[in-house]
Parts: C-alpha cells; structure tokens; sequence
C-alpha cells in the first residue's frame, strides 16, 4: 500500500508543480505611447516612477516592436500572434482603424486569441479599457466580435477608441472629411446658385424654379446631416460598456482611470484562488488627453505629461494590488504600448499632445523605428532576472506563444503564429531573438523587413516606401494629420533603402553599394524573406476595414 501510494504520489507531481507554476497575468498597455516617454528608456522630466519600477524589477526591451503602426491592426496582431493582414484587419484604404461603434468590421470569430487560450486552460479572464477590434457583424444582437466572443469573460471599457470628438472643445479627427463631404460642395452649391441667380436676373439664361429648389434642398440636406452629425456623434460612439450593456452614454473623463483601473483591482481581489488573465488597456495617452483633477497641471510637459503620469500611478496601483494581495511572485506583469506617438498631434495653439519617441525617426502610423518600436517591459519576481536588458528583436506578436506555453496550452496548428515564445530569452536561456526576420506593414501593404542574420550583430532594414513626410524636413505628416501609405503620399524605392540599425538606429544615413560591399548580398535575401512571407498570406481573406465595413450602419447602432 505505502508503495502504491508513493507511485501515485510520483504520478501527481508533475501536474501540481504545473498548476503551481502556472502564473496569473497582468498585460498593461498603453495607446499612443511612445518609447522615449517613460523614465526607464531616458527620459528625464516626464515621472513615471512605476515603470520604472518595472524595468528595475524585470526585463527591459529594447527592440520591442509592434508589427503594425496603428491602433486596431497593431491589437488585432498582439492578441493573436498574427500579422493583421492574415486575418483581414489591415485596411486597403486611408483609413486604417475604426471610427464608429455601429460598423461590422471586427476580429473575425474564426481567429483565436491568448484570452481564449488561457479561458480554456481555467484561467479567469477579463479586459478592463480600450478593445478598438470591433462590435457587431449583422444586427446589433450578435456582438459577434465583443471580447466576450474572443475569450474574456467580462469587458469593462470602450468598444472603439477615445478620440478628440468624444471630449467636448477639443476639436474633431474628422476635419478632412468635413472638408471634402461638406464644406467644399457646399461652396460648390452656393456658387453655383449665385451664378444660375445672376444669369436668372440678367435675362441670359432661362432657368426653372425648380432648379433653385433642388440645390436649395441638397445643400439644406448636406448642413443638416452635419448638424446631425456634431449633435449626435458622441453619444452614439463615445459610451463605456459592461458586457453587453452600455452604462455611461457619453462617458465622462472626470475620474476615468480611477474608476478603470479599481475595475481592474477589484477583478484581482475576486480571484486570488484561480489564476487569471488580467488586460487592463488604457485609454491615455490618446487624443483627447485627459487627467483627474489630482493629476492636471502637475507636469512639466502639459496635457500630455499629465495623462502620462496618471497613467503610470494606474500601473502602480496594480502593482500595489498584487503585492497587498500576496501575489506578486506569482504573477507576470507585461507593459507596451500599441506604436510609437503620436508626432503630429499639435494643438491650433501650437501645444504638443503628442509623445516622445526618444531618438528614433517617425512616429504613429508609419514604420520608422519612431512608429513601431515601443516599450517592452516584463517582471516576474523569482522567475525573471532583474534589471535584464534585452536588445534584441522582440514583437508584441510574442505575447501569444509566450502566454500559451506558461499555461501549458496547445498553439493552434491550423494557421500560422508568427510570434515567438520569450521566455527563454527572457530567462538568459538564449543570447538571440528567435525572430531572423520580421516585417513592417503599413495598413495592408508590405512596408519594410528586417533581417538580423545568424552569428552577425547587424540588423538590417530594408524600406520598399517611405511617408513624405510634410511640410518637408519635419518629422511626421503634419497636412494629413497621419502619414499614409501610398499615391503620393509615399516614395518608393528601387532598390530599397537599407539601413542598418546596429549601427545607426536612427535611420539616418541610407546604405549604398559605396559604402556597403554586402549590399546586393542582403537586399537579395531579404526580397526573398519577403516573397516568402507574402506567399504565405491568403490572397482572397476579408478586409475587415474595407469602406463597406468601416461605414457607420444604422442597424448596428447600440
């Protein structure tokens, strides 16, 4: 009998060191935060002290990059593991997000997320803050793209994105569509009255009554769905949800990330028995900026420098939490933010509203480093070294592969992951990234590559386009408010501009067969990377940002 019950006890042991060993998680993550704004990768006057508590408790990032420069293909990639376009949310046009509630774009329920995965393996899950992947497919019952439908077990937050239009006085995104939808045919009509009147009076031209009428009621019509349109945008798209329900319409910035972030504590204390998947996603640092009254006026970098340090007291608050609660030895905390900052968010008044990204060229919405490199910060006390530095290529995409294995779940075989599992770099198991290549999308169209050869230190950057930039020698494209990514808009480059980033990291200096014997040599097996790469993304998915899914769909409409 003692024998038997050794042998068993023998059996058990694996399984109890696993349960054991499976950590609960805390994913943190910014919007529009860039990589030069935290204290930790050097900035000196903007105080975020918790982050910096990270970095000097965990592993710090260096070469964290987001696979997609923009909010909703950049999520869409870190919650499955997955170039966006491979699952249909990387937009074929300018617009390259999702601006309206009532659209039926979204996460397809055919992708499979970390939340699902670790939901399946007994994890409690919940997301507390911004989703932006969606709401509705067909009518306004289906929530077939909600969090609930992609592994969350309850949502608290937003189902777009906080914008300027969501904060009374602080302007609109939608400027250049009101430029062209409204006021330009409204000039054209008013013109056009005043010429056919002219004529009228004079006796040159016969025109009917009728004719007046008619332009008189387009023009009518047009100012009327732009009234329409100020008075009712807001309530109709800037509303905070609980599940299913919309509880605040429109929600109100007093206090908001107070109010998110004792969401996100109260979740924790209800399951210190369980392990759990916490995503807390802030609504800071986007546009409209936004501080409680504790935290306005407080920073040496205005608006901006106050939601930023709020939004770290945030983090200190988990970080708190977890500790009070006994749990942070076992518990990883993952920080980043979406893409790079904002550059061109400059106020009428000439006040910035826009982040810092350090030294590197660019910003939000196209794939210098400036637009993609973010920061990347993970702490897991007793498991992780402290004060480790990274500098290596690490993606957002890797946090799927690295959740499934510390949860011990399967990753799906019918598609292609192209994140990475971190742990072992992390740990100091291995010196290199797992990443050779990695590649840079500007909405769906393939932008740049990146190549960090095996036993060499280079990383090389090959740019098939790049932004024009505007007005020239700036750094961002402040006359379309975000750069885009063709027409015009871009040069293109034959061959490709290459860089090498180890050596110049702000992308300052182009290679050339001058001055780089190797360059044919690498252009060639990146273009070759890159054909790969192309040839293993289906060619008929569906773009999930087409116009026909980003149009505002009264049906739809909670």
């Amino acid at each position: 009998m003692a024998r038997l019950l050794l042998f068993l006890l023998l059996l058990l042991l694996p399984a109890l060191d696993a349960a054991r060993w499976k950590p609960n998680v805390v994913l943190l993550m910014a919007d529009d935060l860039g990589i030069g704004d935290p204290g930790c990768y050097g900035n000196k006057t903007l105080r975020t002290p918790n982050l910096d508590r990270l970095a000097r408790e965990g592993v710090k990032l260096t070469q964290h990059l987001v696979p997609s420069p923009l909010c909703t293909p950049s999520r869409a990639a870190f919650m499955t593991g997955r170039y966006p376009v491979r699952s249909g949310m990387a937009s074929r046009s300018q617009v390259g997000v999702f601006l309206f509630t009532a659209c039926s774009g979204g996460l397809p329920s055919s992708e499979v997320t970390f939340a699902q995965l670790l939901k399946d393996r007994g994890y409690a899950t919940a997301l507390v803050g911004k989703w932006h992947l969606g709401l509705h497919c067909h009518n306004k019952t289906d929530f077939c793209h909600h969090p609930l439908h992609h592994g969350f077990e309850s949502f608290y937050g937003i189902s777009t994105t906080n914008m300027r239009d969501c904060k009374p006085g602080e302007g609109t995104v939608f400027s250049q569509g009101f430029r062209w939808l409204v006021f330009i045919p409204l000039q054209v009509l008013g013109i056009t009255l005043l010429m056919l009147g002219a004529l009228r009076f004079l006796g040159l031209v016969l025109v009917p009554q009728a004719v007046f009428i008619l332009l008189g009621l387009l023009a009518a019509s047009i100012l009327l769905l732009f009234l329409g349109f100020l008075q009712y945008f807001r309530p109709l798209n800037c509303f905070l949800m609980r599940n299913f329900d919309v509880v605040q319409r429109p929600f109100t910035y007093h206090n908001l990330t107070q109010g998110l972030v004792d969401e996100a504590t109260q979740f924790i204390q209800r399951n210190t028995q369980t392990p759990f998947l916490l995503f807390l996603s802030f609504l800071q640092v986007h546009t409209a900026l936004f501080s409680s009254p504790a935290f306005t006026n407080r920073s040496r970098h205005g608006a901006y420098g106050d939601a930023a340090e709020e939004m770290d007291w945030a983090v200190g608050r988990i970080l708190d939490a977890l500790d009070r609660l006994g749990l942070a030895n076992d518990t990883l905390v993952y920080f980043t933010s979406d893409h790079g900052a904002h550059v061109e968010e400059v106020t009428p008044r000439g006040e910035v509203h826009g982040g810092s990204n350090g030294m590197f060229r660019g910003g939000k919405a196209n794939t210098w480093e400036g637009g993609i490199r973010v920061p990347g910060l993970v702490r897991w006390p007793g498991v992780l070294r402290p004060g480790l530095e990274v500098d290596e290529p690490t993606s957002t995409m890797d946090v799927f592969p690295t959740l499934a294995g510390l949860a011990g779940a399967p990753l799906p075989r019918d598609r292609i992951i192209d994140g990475r599992d971190l742990m072992p770099l992390l740990r100091g198991e291995i010196a290199r990234s797992k990443h050779e290549f990695l590649f840079h999308y500007c909405n769906s169209y393939l932008n740049a590559v990146r190549w960090h050869p095996k036993n060499s230190t280079s990383i090389w950057k090959a740019f098939y386009f790049t932004p024009n930039f505007s007005p020239p020698g700036s750094n961002g494209c402040h006359d379309t408010h975000v750069c885009l990514c063709h027409g015009r808009h871009v040069t293109r480059h034959d061959p490709p501009l290459l860089f090498d980033l180890s050596r110049d990291p702000r992308e300052l200096a182009p290679l050339t067969p001058a001055t780089e014997p190797r360059f044919h040599t690498v252009l060639r097996a990146m273009a070759q990377a890159a054909q790969r790469h192309t040839a293993s993304v289906p060619p008929h998915i569906t773009n999930q940002l087409s116009m026909g899914h980003l149009l505002w769909k009264p049906w739809l409409q909670l």
